[in-house]
């Protein structure tokens, strides 16, 4: 298939460019290869998702491929736990790596291999600097460092020391091996940098096989070399790092010498993007677990009813560009709207109720009226719901008192109950606190589906739910977790936590058809919002329903009063 043709109505941008003319110059043989690099440390989160799209989106549009590999380098942060939600979440997505996954730990061997390569080049050193005196040696970014006294050692000593440190005949922190490059250099990266440190812990790969690990600067290139990857696509923070990673394959015997390309990477209003920081909220229980609906790791978003279609709809508006920006949350939240109302069931909930009674509706009858489940799809057909003598409507669409234009029900005005009939409010009854606690009303039976055949109108439509068939459910109207566009701006982030992130709503009453809701749903809740199912929390007696988000940014609006 012809590339161009094929990617021809692909925005373009500066990564793009680069690969266009790589391509017109014959490099790599014509061939594009990526990669998408976690290190499985905790669960992928929104800006992860930004680079696997851009990852994989590359490799599909230039009929290329792209590997999924674990940077597994770090086994005192490492789970398998996180390796697992990383490969559902880049499934989830929409992605595949057909037989290319990969883990840095599949090349400790050559890792090793390489760094002996180095001594013997006279290019590494053992040292015994520990970590605060090499912070002392290392110097500023206006004054140079000072070299370690353990550089000048020779050949023979540096190879018997760091066979010694695989050995383990020494303990944690006190010896690392170190590139040996220019401790005046102004890239603070070049200096010296560490390129194995001793960790005695057990790696969820290998083991117990190995107590010494590699860095990640130095693992990444070689293992970029070895998987065969022509452009290796990474975030503005390793930009810095691009020099060292050009120069452990400058000096190393390797095939392929991959480019590494840097984009900005996600910045996202109401929220922090630090896997640390995430961490914290969950350590600190701020939140129940990565996947809580108010994360914006990939598992959270995924059950608050994001769908993946939306997010990769949101990777490929913002774009790829060389500058960091902060891009307004609301612009995702639009990509999830957008999709959820192609598929989202419409029914009707009633979040906060109150009774009405339909006085001339026969005491015992229940008719099953039509309606429509999605008026954006015809393909996605219709169901009936009861109507009976006895309904629940929300509070706040009754006011004995109303102001002008004010269309929902109020006494002696007609509404229309969605896909029902037209009703008129005849009276109220209330408690000794002179709260209404029932709605009287009549119905005309002549405007069954909602329309009058005699041509009157009616301006308010009201969602409801019949008592006798309604279901109770748990609800769970989640807002932002952060109050601040920039949570960080004071210093703290946990400082800006939004305590009303999670309301939990116990009284809704549902339509009898939710009770059929399976894992996956979406639904539009009529004039609420969009919700999904929450089958982890959900059991037989207890039906979990999460808020996805609102009909419209109503966050943007509630700030801007």
């Amino acid at each position: 298939m012809n590339k161009e043709i094929e990617k021809k109505d692909v925005p373009s941008n500066f990564i793009r460019n680069i690969i266009d003319e790589d391509l017109k110059n014959n490099k790599n043989n014509g061939e594009v290869h990526t990669r998408f690099p976690p290190e499985p440390n905790g669960y992928l989160h929104i800006g992860h998702a930004k680079s696997i799209c851009l990852n994989f989106g590359i490799a599909k549009d230039y009929n290329g491929m792209c590997n999924l590999r674990f940077d597994d380098t770090n086994p005192a942060k490492e789970d398998i736990e996180y390796v697992d939600s990383i490969i559902e979440d880049v499934h989830w997505l929409g992605f595949d790596w057909d037989d290319r996954m990969f883990y840095a730990s599949n090349y400790y061997d050559k890792l090793y291999e390489y760094a002996v390569y180095l001594i013997k080049e006279g290019k590494a050193f053992v040292c015994d600097l520990n970590a605060e005196e090499m912070r002392k040696y290392r110097g500023t970014l206006t004054e140079p460092g000072k070299e370690s006294p353990y550089r000048n050692r020779t050949v023979d000593e540096n190879l018997e020391l760091f066979e010694k440190m695989k050995n383990g005949d020494f303990e944690d922190g006190t010896h690392t091996l170190r590139a040996k490059i220019d401790m005046a250099s102004p890239n603070l990266n070049m200096r010296d940098p560490v390129i194995y440190r001793i960790i005695k812990t057990e790696h969820h790969r290998t083991g117990n096989k190995w107590c010494i690990y590699p860095m990640y600067d130095y693992t990444h290139c070689i293992s970029d070399s070895i998987e065969g990857i022509t452009h290796s696509l990474c975030t503005l923070e390793f930009e810095d790092h691009r020099p060292l990673y050009d120069w452990f394959l400058d000096q190393l015997p390797v095939k392929r010498h991959p480019q590494q390309i840097e984009f900005a990477r996600l910045n996202l209003g109401y929220t922090v993007l630090s896997k640390r920081k995430l961490l914290e909220l969950v350590e600190k229980k701020i939140v129940t677990d990565w996947d809580d609906p108010r994360m914006p790791t990939i598992a959270g978003l995924r059950r608050r009813g994001y769908t993946a279609k939306s997010i990769r709809e949101f990777a490929d508006r913002i774009g790829v560009a060389k500058a960091d920006s902060t891009v307004d949350l609301a612009l995702l939240e639009y990509c999830v709207r957008e999709d959820l109302n192609k598929i989202a069931k419409r029914v009707m909930v009633v979040l906060d109720p109150i009774k009405v009674i339909i006085d001339n509706y026969p005491e015992d009858k229940v008719e099953w009226l039509e309606a429509v489940n999605n008026p954006e799809n015809e393909d996605d057909g219709s169901r009936k719901i009861p109507f009976s003598k006895e309904l629940y409507i929300e509070r706040d669409d009754f006011m004995e008192n109303p102001p002008r234009k004010y269309f929902r029900m109020t006494p002696g005005k007609e509404v229309r109950l969605k896909h029902a009939f037209y009703v008129k409010c005849e009276s109220v009854i209330k408690d000794e606190n002179d709260n209404i606690v029932e709605i009287h009303c009549t119905y005309d039976p002549t405007t069954k589906g909602g329309w009058s055949d005699d041509g009157r109108k009616v301006k308010g439509t009201l969602h409801w739910v019949s008592t006798k068939h309604a279901i109770d459910a748990e609800l769970r109207l989640y807002d932002h977790l952060f109050l601040s566009q920039n949570p960080e701006e004071n210093g703290n982030f946990l400082d800006n936590i939004n305590p009303e992130s999670l309301v939990i709503n116990r009284k809704a009453k549902l339509e009898p058809s939710l009770k059929e809701a399976k894992n996956g749903d979406y639904f539009q809740f009529l004039r609420k919002g969009y919700f999904c199912f929450d089958a982890k929390d959900s059991t037989e007696s207890n039906l979990v329903f999460n808020k996805t988000v609102g009909l419209r940014d109503s966050w943007s609006k509630k700030n801007k009063k």
